[in-house]
This record gives structure tokens, sequence and C-alpha cells, in this order.
């Protein structure tokens, strides 16, 4: 698990390389999260993290408050946001998180890419029962004033599920239902929270050969790429012949 989901967050970061891609994913969730609860961050919880990721990905403050104006204001886009599940050509399972302004539009595009790469997409609620839905909290090191063993007895009434340790930072996990709680026990512990995001984690992984891989990873590749496109998950197994093809690349 801990693997797969560094190397998930490094190819994420790739592909949110370009700075103008970034900002407008993180745009639209500012503007989705003022739409559904308000302008401040502090009774908001949703655009609290959406502001910690936006001072992550370096965004300027001043884009941060102007895209918290804009959502505010009569004439500000209406994002929905819809899930589309699907099988790559192999077997292997894709879950496609989109906020979009055009539901046809983007349902077309998702399906154009499953096609061009021999998958195709599923009915909603068909992979259900392959991921659980996780919120994931990064925390430095230095913003814990309690021993590990001591921060995570604090984080059980939290929901906490499990921790990761990494280089520099704490991951932390627990179920989707229990973002708010954790949030909220990361607050009256005084610990600043870094970036924390809605991810789904297959309950397995599906095990596949190398040349079957360069298909599925085409196709995670134009889904990542898509502008309506707000996070894509798999299970795939990241076995070492395909680290090794996808750092090639």
């Amino acid at each position: 698990m801990g693997r797969a989901f560094e190397f998930r967050k490094e190819r994420k970061m790739k592909r949110w390389s370009a700075m103008s891609k970034t900002f407008s994913r993180i745009g639209k969730e500012i503007s989705i999260s003022v739409k559904k609860g308000g302008d401040d961050p502090e009774t908001n919880i949703r655009l609290r993290q959406a502001i910690q990721n936006a001072k992550e990905a370096n965004m300027p403050k001043e884009n941060i408050l102007r895209a918290i104006k804009k959502a505010s204001g009569s004439s500000a886009e209406n994002y929905m946001e819809i899930s589309l599940e699907g099988y790559a050509s192999s077997g292997v399972a894709i879950f496609v998180d989109c906020a979009t302004d055009n539901n046809n539009r983007t349902v077309a595009n998702v399906r154009s890419y499953f096609t061009k790469y021999g998958g195709s997409l599923g009915t909603n609620g068909s992979l259900e029962f392959i991921f659980e839905r996780m919120a994931v909290f990064k925390v430095l090191y230095s913003n814990i004033k309690y021993d590990i063993e001591e921060f995570e007895m604090r984080l059980i009434d939290g929901g906490l599920e499990y921790m990761q340790k990494e280089e520099d930072c704490l991951s932390i996990f627990c179920k989707f239902k229990e973002y708010s709680n954790m949030q909220n026990c990361l607050d009256s512990n005084q610990v600043m929270v870094e970036k924390s995001e809605i991810i789904r984690v297959p309950n397995n992984t599906k095990n596949i050969t190398v040349e079957e891989s360069k298909l599925v990873l085409k196709l995670l590749d134009h889904l990542n790429l898509d502008d309506d496109v707000q996070g894509v998950f798999h299970n795939m197994e990241y076995t070492k012949e395909i680290l090794e093809i996808i750092e090639e690349n």
C-alpha cells in the first residue's frame, strides 16, 4: 500500500506539473466548496481543505482569495461532481472523479479514452465494492508536539484507521465519513495539516503483465490530462517491472 500510494502521489504531481492546470483544478474545488458550504473556512471544512492544498501547491494568496470571491458571486460557474467507473483492457478497475460544467462533454470524453485503449465504462456503483473511499491528512513531523504513540492514541477519537510514516511527514488515514471528525480532532490537538485529500483505496489489486500495463498507463495518462478530471484511482498492482516502465517515461 505504502509504495503504491507514494507512487500514485508522485504521478499526480507530475501530471499537475503545469501550474495553470494545477490552479484550475484547485479553483474548481474551491468553487464547489464555497457553493456547498459558504466562504468561511472556519465553518466550511471542505473549503479549508481546498485552501490547504492550494497553499501546498504554492498557489498565490491573491489567487485563492479571488477564487473564493468569484465562487461567492452570482456569476460563478456551477460545477457538477460526477464519478465514472469502468475497466481497462486487462480488467483493471478504474474510478474517475470529475468536476464539470457540462456533463455530456465529460462523459463523452472519458468514454472515448476508455474505448481508444480497449476499455469500457460501466454503470455507476458497479465498482463500489472494489474501492473504499478514504481521507488522508499529511502532517509535518515538526507540527506534532507529541510522540507518535501518544499522537496515535489522540487520533483514535477522530476515526483513525492507520498512519503511514514518510520521510518528512506523517500520513493519517480515516474513512471518508470521518473526514470532519478527524479534521476537528487535529484542530483540537493544535496540529496544522499540510495537505489533505479524498482518495479511493482498492480493497484488492490486480496483477497484470508489463505488456498489458502499457495500454492501462496510456489510458490513465489521458484521463489525468483531461481538464474535467479531478482524480483517477485504479487497482493495478505496481510490480517492479511496471514501475521501471513508468520511470523510463
